[in-house]
């Protein structure tokens, strides 16, 4: 066994020993050891090298708090990630580590040089150095910028493992399975309802883990734990470890990422659960805070609960002559564990007078105690080796012999899914540190992350806000404590000249944060980014505070005072693959094929993409171009019939009793008028009363509406009906369910559309009188029930089939058929786009640019302004909604008969280089002879019969603007 293993450690299995290799070194382990463990109890405490200065690092801390040993691991073949904390990676057998940010090695590194430069590269340096000369930036700076930026190197291979995503629901979340969230659940399970608790830990207990003498209603810490899990798992609480809560969001919505396998493999690598909880109980504990003084960044300097952690749960000893360095009460306990582990201890604690008991206990315990004094620097190369202790930085000082320096500057409550909730934080003077401050009525923080000192409190914490009953909660001996007594954060004097660091993983020192007060950065968000102090993948957990305190010293002020910087998701390091799930290489953007587009591609279709969708654009014949194709398809829905793929249309039904008011508050027109078989056009509207979305809605019931919107626009108008359903009018009953692949849909348009489907459909009367433009009914086709309905993009006398999609092939076939005897065919969307715009139907998106109203597009009457209120009313109140001078729909006749651009510029022909709009769609049409365009201009329906110009590449163009609606004005062709 290795000299740094002792007989304890609850996490690893000693009956196998397995083996990795570290920089091509071979070392053995546990099954349960981490990267981080393995390589203490070979003796290797150097793992890695800063990012600025490429100083030496160790571990500092023993979990997601590590800000120094960020490793390579390679798992197998294309299995390899970076950036990993070697404190969280359990060990596999044959895996690879390799440190990172060195060359050509660990020992040797000639990155170091910059340490000797550090004078020249102080805080914010990039900002000044990277200024001059200008021409230096695209071929000197920048490249050298872009390797420099990042550790590590990024994986060269496609991630080949699994990722997956589940909602889940629960009347209580519990995040943190220490003892204040093992009381809360226990709590809440008592209760009833259902109960989910995650930890980030291998196995639930948190720092009682760490507690071996303490006792809870009389059994160990370690047989309190069992017990805890077992009556958890009996009352049915799901149970998530390796699991971390990374977001919290609107509505109790918290997103977790849980580690499943460490293999890959045909397994779930791992999962992020989205949990709607109806109430949140945050049990994340607490960090403990380093102690800033010059030089204590050597490897073998780490803190004292992370030496506490790798004993107990490890079995190793990070050193055999350990100093710990302290000015709170729980590294005594620390001292007195390792002591009994075997190493000979020195307590040095920065206070005069600790707690007598505190200091019998450890000369009980065979630990020397030095009180008065604090550590001023250290020496070792590659591991400390010694540290220099005094009564006060400039006083006379002596030097204790170590293999390892322990930090104990105190505790910083874990608040940050607390302010993700939108909870605000106090500073507590008592606490001398950041605490929930805000309550709020679905979320509640128990235990130390809201300043608890005593296991006792932190269990009754838990339990009351589990639910229970606080005579029932659990019992802690009376002497055994969390030792999370108070301490003030670590201001270091100013003055020293060697570096004492803050930010571990930034490189970040006292000497930088004072330089950028003195430099104005006076706010925390900006001194923040200018020093980068609490960026990247440290969060600030392990130097917030201590910051905090100097630069409130430096600035004069308190730290309350000072501030405190925002946490933002994902506080914790989250892989891509969790977040994306199954969303990637062909899911990351699926193509999406109607049921017909078999038949599509058997007829030579050309597709485009529309959205996610593949729609047929047009269909050659042999030698026809796009333009010769879609003039013939035009012709034919003009003078015979065409049929047209719409299925990609959205299709949602709304159904409830209240679902006409839903309508009514949401879309433009007055829906609850409309009669049962018919349909209406109507416009949906954004809060600020811009065009969001169109569609035809047919009332197929009283209770019961088919909605359409635009083939891009589903998935967003489902989402803006559920959110207003949801949260704005909670008290209408209505349903909403998305039918958009339910539902097949074959246009069938032109003078002879009514004859075509004459001699198919049964059981309806396709007469005018019997069935009128803007109706819809429902009949069988090919013995197949469709619903018909009566609209037209195109113009022209027109009916939309829908039908089941699973049937929809035999009902195509019949109807492709038939259009084919009637001497029409196939038309795509080329040809549906230059219809839709002859007569001056509007596309939106196209026409539309999210600054448009109804009456800007020419569809003011689509407005039902006598309606009691409508998503976006009150916007089109405004006077400047109202302008006359507003862009407005017209179309353009180019004088030359030439073929405009879209997006060219309208301008007044005595005003050139004055924009007076744009132009919108362009196309040539077979039908009217000569090319058009439609254009959004200002003013533009007071300008109709005039002149204006189009400015090209070529020169301004004369164009004439006319009203928009160019082909059958009266719209009699939509009845033939």
């Amino acid at each position: 066994m290795s000299v740094f293993r002792t007989a304890g450690g609850d996490a690893i299995d000693r009956s196998r020993t397995i083996s990795f290799s570290f920089d091509g070194t071979r070392i053995e382990g546990h099954p349960g050891d981490t990267i981080a463990s393995a390589l203490l109890a070979n003796g290797v405490h150097l793992m890695g090298r800063s990012f600025k200065y490429h100083r030496p690092r160790g571990v500092l801390g023993a979990g997601t708090e590590e800000p120094n040993a960020l490793v390579g691991v390679t798992r197998g073949p294309g299995r390899f990630e970076p950036n990993q904390r070697a404190t969280l990676v359990p060990i596999t057998d044959g895996m690879v580590v390799e440190s990172q940010n060195r060359s050509p090695s660990l020992a040797r590194d000639i990155g170091a040089v910059n340490d000797l430069l550090s004078a020249f590269i102080p805080a914010g340096f990039y900002y000044k150095t990277f200024m001059w000369p200008r021409s230096f930036w695209a071929k000197v700076y920048e490249p050298v910028i872009r390797r420099a930026a990042g550790l590590g190197r990024p994986p060269e291979v496609t991630d080949p493992d699994r990722y997956a995503q589940r909602w889940a629901h629960c009347e209580t979340l519990v995040v943190g399975a220490g003892p204040a969230g093992l009381a809360a659940a226990l709590a809440a399970a008592d209760a009833g309802g259902r109960v989910i608790l995650c930890d980030e830990g291998e196995t639930i207990g948190g720092r009682l883990r760490d507690m071996p003498r303490a006792t809870i209603d009389g059994l160990t810490a370690g047989k309190w734990i069992v017990q805890a899990r077992t009556r958890l798992e009996n009352a049915g609480v799901r149970l998530l470890t390796r699991t971390t809560a990374y977001h919290y969001g609107i509505g109790n919505l918290v997103t977790l990422a849980q580690r499943c396998t460490d293999a890959g493999g045909a397994r779930t690598r791992e999962r992020q659960w989205m949990v709607r909880a109806g109430r949140v109980i945050i049990a994340i504990g607490s960090i403990e805070r380093p102690i800033v003084f010059p030089n204590n960044d050597r490897p073998g300097v780490m803190l004292a609960s992370a030496a506490a952690g790798f004993l107990h749960r490890y079995g190793v000893l990070v050193g055999r002559h350990i100093v710990i360095a302290t000015q709170h009460d729980s590294a005594y306990r620390t001292a007195i564990d390792l002591a009994g582990a075997g190493a000979a201890v020195t307590l040095v604690d920065r206070r005069a007078r600790p707690a007598a008991d505190l200091g019998e206990a450890c000369s009980a315990a065979g630990v020397t105690v030095i009180t008065g004094h604090i550590p001023i620097d250290t020496r070792g190369r590659l591991r400390v080796s010694k540290v220099a202790i005094a009564p006060a930085p400039d006083a006379a000082h002596r030097w204790l012999p170590c293999d390892a320096l322990l930090m104990a500057g105190g505790w910083t409550p874990s608040v940050h899914l607390h302010s993700q909730s939108g909870g605000k934080v106090a500073w507590d003077a008592q606490s001398a540190a950041f605490l929930p401050g805000t309550t709020l009525a679905a979320q509640v923080s128990a235990g130390t992350c809201r300043g608890r000192v005593t296991l006792a409190d932190c269990l009754a914490d838990g339990w009351t806000a589990g639910g229970g009953n606080g005579a029932s909660a659990p019992a802690a001996d009376d002497r055994t404590d969390t030792g999370m007594s108070p301490a003030e954060p670590d201001a270091h004097p100013e003055g020293a000249r060697r570096k004492a660091f803050v930010d571990f993983q930034n490189d970040v020192t006292a000497k930088d944060i004072r330089l950028a007060v003195r430099e104005g950065f006076r706010s925390v968000e900006h001194l923040k980014r200018y020093t980068t102090n609490g960026m990247a993948t440290d969060q600030g957990r392990t130097s917030n505070i201590n910051a905090l305190a100097i630069a409130a010293q430096a600035m004069g002020q308190t730290i309350p005072g000072t501030g405190l910087t925002t946490f933002r998701a994902p506080y914790s390091p989250t892989t891509f693959g969790t977040m994306t799930g199954f969303t990637r290489g062909r899911l990351f953007d699926p193509v999406r094929t109607t049921p017909m587009h078999a038949r599509a591609v058997a007829a030579g279709a050309v597709f485009e993409d529309v959205g996610q969708w593949k729609r047929a654009r047009f269909f050659p014949r042999p030698g026809e171009d796009m333009h010769a194709a879609t003039a013939r398809e035009c012709i034919s829905v003009r003078e015979a019939v065409g049929l047209f793929d719409a299925s990609t249309l959205g299709k949602i039904e709304v159904v409830g009793p209240d679902a006409a008011a839903f309508l009514d508050l949401l879309y433009a027109g007055r829906l609850s008028t409309l009669a049962v078989g018919r349909c209406r056009y109507a416009l949906m509207l954004r809060e600020d009363g811009f065009i969001a979305d169109d569609g035809v809605i047919a009332r197929l019931a009283t209770d019961r509406f088919h909605v359409t919107t635009t083939s891009g626009g589903a998935a967003s108008v489902l989402n803006v009906m559920e959110d207003f359903r949801q949260t704005e009018w909670p008290d209408l009953r209505v349903w909403l369910t998305s039918t958009t692949e339910q539902w097949a849909v074959a246009g069938v348009t032109g003078p002879r559309a009514r004859n075509v489907l004459a001699a198919l459909v049964e059981g309806v009367d396709l007469s005018s009188d019997a069935f009128p433009h803007m109706a819809v009914r429902q009949g069988r086709i090919a013995g197949v029930p469709v619903r018909i309905f009566r609209v037209s993009f195109t113009g022209e006398t027109g009916y939309e089939i829908n039908v089941p999609a699973r049937h929809a092939l035999p009902v195509w076939d019949a109807v492709a058929a038939a259009v084919a005897a009637a001497g029409g065919g196939l038309y795509g969307t080329e040809a549906a786009h230059v219809l839709r715009a002859e007569k001056g139907y509007i596309i939106v998106g196209q026409e539309t640019d999210g600054t448009a109203t109804p009456d800007d597009v020419g569809l003011g009457k689509m407005v039902a302004a006598t309606k009691p209120d409508f998503v976006g009313k009150r916007s089109l109140m405004r006077a400047a909604m109202r302008d006359p001078d507003r862009k407005q729909l017209v179309a353009l006749l180019t004088a030359d008969r030439s073929l405009l651009d879209e997006g060219t510029q309208v301008v007044d022909p005595a005003s050139p280089r004055q924009s007076l709009g744009h132009v919108s769609s362009t196309y040539p049409s077979v039908t009217l002879g000569r090319p058009f365009a439609l254009a959004m201009v200002h003013g533009g329906r007071s300008l109709l019969g005039t002149k204006l110009a189009v400015a090209t590449a070529a020169g301004p163009v004369a164009v004439d603007v006319v009203d928009p609606v160019l082909y059958d004005p009266s719209g009699a062709r939509l009845d033939v």
